[in-house]
């Protein structure tokens, strides 16, 4: 007989929850908190834990964490009257195996349990092979025009060898934040000459101007209060390889004039050194900045712009990819349905068209979270659109406007969305739950539950 441990403060909900249960077959206790729950742990091994999030005393997730250590076999459904995306995805990280919102559907909760319990997947996971490390134009997944135009400027340009001794020209990447600035650098690293050596990299918007300098250069011991020992930089640990700098337009001046030695000499010194060293690197850089502007502006030089764009490549945005969006969904599917154990999953043509018409202006790095999270929600090997964690999309003449545009533009916290959202339905439909819920894209007692 399968065995529950129902972890829930709410009586009633609890009770009827044991009672339905235990008429098919299961064996269930209570616990109305989470430190009771532990305690009963000690003497009672459910097969599943069901367990609520908003629980006097310890929260959900520390209790998931702890349960996971007492009982590693169990099995952890989260419930919350609260529902996230980012509570789902923090519970399923922290070791739940599936995410159940109230008002609870206790039919749906059996068929979700019976699941768990199913046999196949309590046998041991096969061997798998561990996938090979891809680098290089490999990591430059897609078929576009575009991306075909891109990875055949890369050949071209990266095994072109230097014959009098200079330095090997620059490249700069440009693109949108999430496009893959990152994996086109390393491409260009991995299909040069100079693949084994060091490929480092170093977002300049990340390190404080003050701390920049001895970041890229190194310093001598006492060149400064803290210096108690000789640092090496990240130019001269780069020797023979590739040095990246990301957000090369964070980058304040000073550095900006020391780069330019280095890109002209292929020369440097140590912060409080007096001693120049030789240097062979390559140096890539990306931005999502208009440095042309920035030139204008004043804040960016335009002699190490010219040495930096030696070689420009713009990487284009997902939405202007076509085909490469299905392309991309599928691999990170796959390669997310692997890491979290989930079994072969494929995308309904639903979900292929509402990827498609999806923006992406977080681009690449956008669809990859989106196919992450519905790998963890999703329970079902046919993934369906309503499956897809992506947002509201604006503007395309759905039965209600956006909060956000309901908003006049401001932005609005999620509950206030959602009672805004709910208030113009009921409005919508004269108060009738029923047509309200349709229109919201939920069921009725989901409705109620939220009035």
């Amino acid at each position: 007989m399968p065995s529950l441990l129902i972890v829930e403060d709410e009586e009633t909900l609890a009770k009827n929850t044991v009672l339905y249960m235990e008429r098919y077959g299961w064996s269930a206790r209570l616990a109305p908190s989470a430190e009771d729950a532990l305690a009963t742990l000690a003497e009672f091994a459910p097969d599943v834990v069901l367990l609520d999030f908003n629980l006097p005393g310890m929260d959900g997730l520390t209790a998931i964490r702890r349960i996971r250590d007492l009982r590693p076999t169990a099995r952890i459904v989260m419930l919350t009257g609260h529902a996230s995306m980012q509570l789902a995805v923090d519970a399923m990280k922290a070791g739940a195996v599936d995410f159940l919102a109230k008002p609870l559907v206790l039919a749906e909760l059996r068929r979700v349990l019976d699941r768990l319990m199913d046999p196949a997947l309590s046998r041991p996971e096969p061997a798998v092979a561990p996938i090979p490390e891809v680098r290089g134009l490999d990591q430059l997944v897609g078929e576009s025009p575009a991306m075909q135009e891109l990875k055949s400027r890369i050949r071209r340009v990266v095994k072109v060898h230097v014959t009098d001794g200079g330095p090997a020209p620059s490249i700069m990447i440009n693109g949108e934040t999430g496009s893959g600035k990152e994996l086109v650098a390393r491409a260009c690293h991995y299909e040069s000459p100079r693949r084994d050596g060091p490929f480092i990299e170093l977002n300049c918007a990340a390190i404080p101007d003050h701390l920049l300098e001895s970041e890229l250069f190194g310093h001598e011991r006492g060149a400064f209060t803290d210096a108690r020992e000789r640092k090496i930089g990240l130019i001269e640990a780069a020797d023979g390889g590739t040095l990246f700098l990301d957000e090369i337009g964070e980058a304040n001046l000073a550095i900006q004039a020391k780069l330019l030695k280095v890109l002209e000499e292929q020369r440097f010194r140590r912060v409080g050194s007096v001693r120049e060293q030789k240097v062979d690197i390559r140096v890539i850089t990306a931005t999502n900045l208009d440095l042309d502007r920035a030139v204008q502006d004043g804040r960016f030089r335009a002699d190490l712009l010219y040495r930096l764009r030696v070689v420009n490549f713009q990487i284009p945005p997902l939405r202007a990819r076509g085909a490469d969006i299905a392309l991309l969904a599928r691999r990170f599917l796959e390669q997310f349905a692997r890491r979290y154990a989930k079994g072969a999953m494929e995308l309904s043509p639903e979900a292929l068209q509402a990827l498609q018409a999806h923006d992406w202006p977080g681009n690449v790095r956008e669809l990859r979270n989106v196919m992450e999270q519905t790998v963890l929600l999703c329970h079902d090997s046919v993934v369906g659109a309503a499956a897809l964690s992506l947002p509201s999309v604006r503007g395309r003449g759905g039965p209600l406007a956006t909060a956000d545009e309901g908003a006049g533009g401001s932005g609005m916290e999620l509950a206030s969305a959602e009672v805004e959202l709910i208030r113009r339905a009921l409005g919508k439909t004269g108060w009738n739950i029923t047509r309200a819920a349709g229109v919201l894209g939920i069921t009725r007692d989901t409705l109620r539950y939220r009035v």
